[in-house]
């Protein structure tokens, strides 16, 4: 029993970190290519001046590293829990990323994405009241 609830506790600590850092990231990314102005797709010039730009943004940097942190967190999970449990649980990114840009970024967001959101929060939640393998695997 005592070994089910340390599964249970590092499934979502890792979820936890995973939601925070992917929709860090994505705020992060977004807000650092912002701040470099739009990428011309007219020319592969044009393409290559806007990602040196980019690369050239501590915000940009910052965000890559988070969404790394976030990718090792997606490995870890996906090596002990069902994939039918972990990526639907992380869908709760959706709800942090737009409250994010909303309280971050300045966006408007219209009722009906927050609707969307809201809808999106219900189905994490179902998911996540549903037994994960990491339940009953030992280590």
């Amino acid at each position: 029993m005592k070994l089910r609830g340390r599964f249970r506790l590092k499934t979502r600590v890792l979820i936890v970190l995973m939601v925070l850092f992917g929709a860090l990231g994505d705020v992060l990314l977004g807000k650092g290519m912002r701040q470099t102005g739009g990428v011309a797709l007219t020319s592969l010039r044009g393409i290559f001046d806007g990602l040196d730009l980019g690369f050239h943004n501590h915000l940009v940097w910052m965000g890559i590293l988070s969404l790394i942190v976030f990718f090792v967190c997606y490995l870890l999970l996906l090596s002990w829990a069902d994939y039918s449990f972990v990526t639907p649980t992380s869908a709760a990114s959706y709800a942090v990323v737009t409250i994010l840009g909303w309280m971050v970024l300045g966006e408007t967001v219209p009722s009906g994405r927050w609707l969307g959101v809201l809808v999106i929060c219900f189905g994490v939640f179902l998911v996540g009241r549903t037994p994960s393998r990491t339940d009953t695997e030992t280590e």
